[in-house]
């Protein structure tokens, strides 16, 4: 989901991006594009920006033998774009691999690209010089394949301590322990089951309450109105603050990851048990049944890792180290690369 959240403001200065080396291709879609921005602003190189639009050719477009740009809405990418030939293109999702493809044929530059590059890369997954892909995934072995667990992503550690400094005063008035619980909702839908979320809204303030802590809690776009306010009500017996998704004001997404003890999070989101992991709290993942076979095997793969637990009778607290797959490929890209 990454909807939930703001920028990192650590980009590169307009004046340098524009003759930048690094390229992004950004697609439209938040969660898509922010695992290629992590990876730039993990570099920490001037980098360009190349938003991304579609047309009704996207889907055709990964047939093309030498990549294509014919996917793209206007203005796309022109022939003044490639008055600076970039030497890195970062792109992620299956529709920018046909574009990221075509620059390389064009420009020469090496292509790192996050997930599966779909039909682009059946006959020509060879040519994509890193591919970063998702373990749970199960992707095969090869010289240009790089594993991670979860997601790259762009909450990155200045990020979390910027909005800890940002959200303390408004949330100084909540007891620790605090527990973030975000949730999402089905994939592709907008209506979480009411009493999923009831439920689970009373089975943490129960334990929270207990403890005499407090709930910090946010809804997504994919939980819907009536979920939202089942869970508004199973949250009654215990201190707590709800974001609804969608209301006036500064969504508080980051300032809940950083400022919390413990996170609870629904199992239907890779972006967002992603970046839960790249904090130090203790992270549960709830409501399993929301979660498609995919969503079952990035969280064993990171039950396994000891980096998530699921959640059943408790919110006890354990040793974990912060995920930050989006620096260690930035690390890898940095081993086989050079971009002078």
């Amino acid at each position: 989901m990454s909807e939930l959240g703001t920028p990192n403001p650590a980009v590169s200065p307009a004046a340098d991006a524009a003759v930048a080396r690094i390229w992004v291709l950004e697609d439209p879609r938040p969660g898509t594009s922010a695992q290629a921005l992590g990876i730039a602003e993990r570099l920490g190189e001037p980098f360009r920006r190349i938003p991304l639009r579609w047309n009704w050719r996207t889907h055709f477009a990964g047939l093309a033998p030498r990549g294509s740009l014919a996917g793209l809405a206007a203005p796309g990418i022109t022939p003044a774009d490639l008055r600076h030939k970039p030497a890195l293109v970062i792109s992620a999702g299956r529709r920018s691999a046909a574009v990221a493809l075509w620059l390389k044929v064009h420009t020469g530059c090496r292509i790192v690209h996050c997930m599966s590059p779909g039909l682009a890369g059946v006959w020509r997954r060879p040519e994509f010089d890193l591919l970063v892909l998702p373990e749970h995934d199960g992707a095969a072995p090869a010289p240009n394949v790089f594993t991670v667990l979860g997601a790259p992503h762009r909450l990155s550690q200045a990020a979390l301590a910027e909005a800890r400094e940002i959200w303390s005063e408004r949330l100084s008035h909540l007891p620790h322990p605090r527990v973030a619980l975000l949730l999402g909702g089905p994939p592709k839908s907008t209506e979480m089951p009411p009493g999923l979320a009831h439920r689970l809204g009373q089975r943490v303030a129960r334990l929270v309450a207990a403890r005499g802590g407090s709930i910090m809690a946010s809804t997504s776009r994919r939980t819907g109105r009536e979920a939202t306010e089942a869970l508004a009500a199973g949250l009654g017996p215990a201190m707590h603050l709800l974001y609804r998704w969608g209301e006036p004001g500064e969504n508080p997404y980051r300032g809940f990851l950083a400022s919390a003890d413990t996170i609870v999070i629904t199992a239907d989101s890779v972006s967002m048990i992603s970046e839960a992991c790249a904090t130090d709290a203790a992270v549960y993942v709830a409501l399993p049944e929301l979660a498609s076979p995919r969503h079952h095997r990035l969280a064993k793969s990171l039950y396994d890792a000891g980096q998530a637990r699921p959640f059943e009778a408790s919110l006890a607290a354990w040793p974990r180290p912060k995920l930050d797959e989006a620096a260690r490929v930035a690390e890898e890209i940095r081993r086989r690369f050079s971009l002078g």
